[in-house]
């Protein structure tokens, strides 16, 4: 199975920047957004309904803003929406997509970069999905969780890791929960094919930073230790430029 997720800030967006015609290439059995940025209503389902996906999506109560959409080759044996939680519920953060042989979480993390409540806001979704994912996987044991994290894990993950400013994103306690949701019996599908190697999955739109590759990895795909055998392959992938994000892809055999 080819698994592809992308942070395409703005599917409509994305779209017009040819978005389309990179599916039709790459061809993922599974492809899962985040930051959709459109209510159901707008939502442009004929594009993918061309593509010959099965499609989710969860929109956030206001509009243009957040959301994640989930398409699929196989149609989904169970579709949740939302942690129950009715704030970060009304933003459209996390879709849950059940399959034959997987249960799949397609995530949009908060970003705290706006402000100091922002910030505040993410650790409290942080708090609150951790014990949920932990409760869902006692019942759906092979899990995996895609999106975009907003956090770098590691001083690998970031081009500058000396920095001293603690911006969001790349603060310790963010880092510590990503520490403690990998003790939670997930493994980094990328790093597990390449525990040294430096790729990032976003880049600031200021001061040319992709083109100089000064960026972070803050997009990724977790997936449950009894699935990560099956792993072939994962990486960051850089060619496509719909966003200041770039999609992240996994190759996994069940």
């Amino acid at each position: 199975m080819k698994l592809i997720s992308y942070n395409v800030n703005g599917v409509r967006a994305a779209i017009k920047k040819d978005l389309e015609k990179w599916l039709q290439k790459e061809k993922p059995d599974v492809f899962c957004v985040q930051e959709t940025k459109v209510d159901l209503e707008a939502a442009p389902r004929e594009v993918f309904e061309k593509l010959g996906y099965h499609q989710e999506w969860f929109s956030a109560e206001k509009k243009g803003y957040s959301g994640v959409a989930t398409f699929s080759k196989e149609k989904p044996k169970l579709v949740r929406r939302g942690i129950k939680d009715a704030f970060f519920d009304g933003e459209g953060r996390v879709l849950r997509t059940d399959f034959k042989d997987f249960t799949l979480l397609n995530i949009y993390f908060p970003s705290g970069s706006s402000s100091e409540e922002r910030h505040d806001v993410k650790m409290e979704f942080l708090a609150k999905l951790l014990p949920f994912v932990k409760k869902l996987k006692k019942s759906k044991s092979k899990l995996i969780v895609v999106g975009d994290y907003n956090i770098v894990h590691k001083e690998l993950d970031i081009h500058n890791p000396q920095r001293k400013d603690k911006p969001s994103g790349y603060r310790p306690e963010e880092r510590a929960w990503m520490d403690d949701w990998f003790k939670a019996g997930f493994v980094d599908a990328f790093r597990f094919c390449h525990p040294e190697k430096q790729e990032f999955s976003w880049w600031s739109y200021r001061a040319g930073s992709r083109r100089k590759d000064k960026g972070w990895r803050i997009d990724y795909i977790s997936v449950s230790k009894n699935l990560s055998k099956g792993i072939k392959n994962a990486r960051q992938r850089k060619d496509a430029v719909h966003s200041d994000h770039c999609p992240v892809e996994l190759e996994i055999k069940f």
